[in-house]
């Protein structure tokens, strides 16, 4: 999904702050790799892995705040709104499968 521009200033827009795309997209994979090394005694400390960061693209917000207020109430709708989907096998449906009992902020 970094790579996705217009989902990347959606995100910057809706939560009303800058996002960044890295250098290297897949920052889940390097920093588990950068754990392991300063465990091992590779990097002796995490300021040694600052340098290896690097900023390839920023989007700032573009919207104002009534807007923004405007489209989280629609994406919450729509959040609530898919808790009545059904999985393809028509066995559960997805608030079932992924939010009960775990989240009670969407009863």
């Amino acid at each position: 999904m970094v790579f996705n521009d217009l989902l990347m200033q959606f995100q910057a827009d809706l939560l009303g702050v800058p996002v960044i795309r890295p250098t290297v997209a897949e920052t889940t994979s390097l920093g588990a790799a950068y754990a392991v090394g300063l465990a091992v005694g590779f990097r002796k400390k995490v300021e040694d892995l600052r340098a290896n960061w690097g900023k390839d693209k920023e989007w700032k917000p573009s919207i104002k705040s009534a807007e923004r207020d405007k489209k989280y109430t629609g994406w919450k709708k729509a959040v609530t709104r898919s808790f009545k989907w059904v999985d393809s096998a028509g066995l559960r449906s997805v608030r079932t499968l992924f939010w009960h009992p775990v989240s009670r902020a969407y009863q």
